[in-house]
C-alpha cells in the first residue's frame, strides 16, 4: 500500500520530493513518522506539565477559505487572559485599536472555558470569524485559537493569524494592553495552505496598495 504524489497542473499540491516523476512513500512509513512527531510534542509537553487544549473553529460557509490554529501559554490565569481579550475589543476606539490595518472586533459570545468574537477586515470588505478555548495549568493559561474567512480565500497574507494574534500579544510584541499585561509563548502556529503567519504583517496601517485579498 503507498501514497502517490503526482505533479500534474490540474492538482492543487505538487509533489515534495521531485518536479518530474511521481515517488511512493508507503503508508506505514507515514504514520510512523506522524505518531513519532505526536509522541515527541506529547512528551515535550508532559515534561512542561502542559496539555494542549484542541482548538475549536467557528465554521465557514465556503468550502475553500483561510484560516489558521494556534495554541499559546500566557503566564497569567485565564481569567486575565480572556478578560483582556474582551477589554480590547469592547475598548474600540478609545482605549484600543486593532494594529492590523484597523479592523473592527465584536464579541459573539461565550459559554465555559470558550469565546467567540468576530473581525470585520479595515476596508469593510470581508468578515472573519475567530475563536478561543482556555485552560487553566499550573499556573499559567493554555490558550487555543482558531480564526476562519468567511469568503472563498487562499491566501490571506497572515490576516486569519494575525486575527488572533492581536488579541493576547503582549508589549513584548508590539501590542499595547488594556487591563493586564503577560507574557506570551506561541507554542503551535497552524495556517491553511496558501495562508501565512507573518507577525510582522499584524503591525500595519492601511496603505493604498490593491487589495488582492482580505487585509
Amino acid at each position: 500500500q503507498a501514497i502517490l504524489f503526482h505533479n500534474q497542473s490540474h492538482k492543487r499540491f505538487d509533489s515534495p520530493l521531485s518536479d518530474s516523476i511521481p515517488h511512493f512513500i508507503p503508508c506505514t512509513s507515514v504514520k510512523a513518522m506522524k505518531f513519532a512527531w505526536a509522541g515527541l510534542f506529547a512528551a515535550a509537553a508532559a515534561a512542561a506539565g502542559i496539555l494542549s487544549v484542541e482548538a475549536k473553529c467557528p465554521g465557514s460557509p465556503s468550502w475553500v477559505h483561510a484560516s489558521c490554529e494556534v495554541t499559546v501559554t500566557a503566564d497569567a490565569p485565564c481569567s486575565d487572559v480572556k478578560d483582556e481579550m474582551i477589554a480590547r475589543v469592547q475598548g474600540q476606539f478609545a482605549k484600543w485599536h486593532d494594529p492590523h490595518n484597523n479592523g473592527t472586533y465584536s464579541f459573539e459570545g461565550s459559554t465555559g472555558d470558550s469565546i467567540n468574537f468576530q473581525r470585520i477586515t479595515g476596508n469593510k470588505k470581508y468578515t472573519d470569524k475567530l475563536g478561543f478555548d482556555f485552560s487553566d495549568q499550573n499556573g499559567k493559561c493554555v490558550v487555543s485559537g482558531c480564526s476562519e474567512s468567511q469568503v472563498f480565500s487562499i491566501k490571506d497574507f497572515s490576516t486569519n493569524y494575525c486575527n488572533l494574534r492581536m488579541l493576547y500579544c503582549g508589549k513584548q510584541e508590539g501590542c499595547s494592553p488594556v487591563k493586564h499585561e503577560f507574557t506570551i509563548d506561541e507554542t503551535k502556529v497552524s495556517p491553511s495552505f496558501g495562508a501565512s503567519k507573518d507577525a510582522s504583517d499584524c503591525l500595519k496601517v492601511l496603505s493604498n496598495t490593491a487589495f488582492v485579498q482580505n487585509i
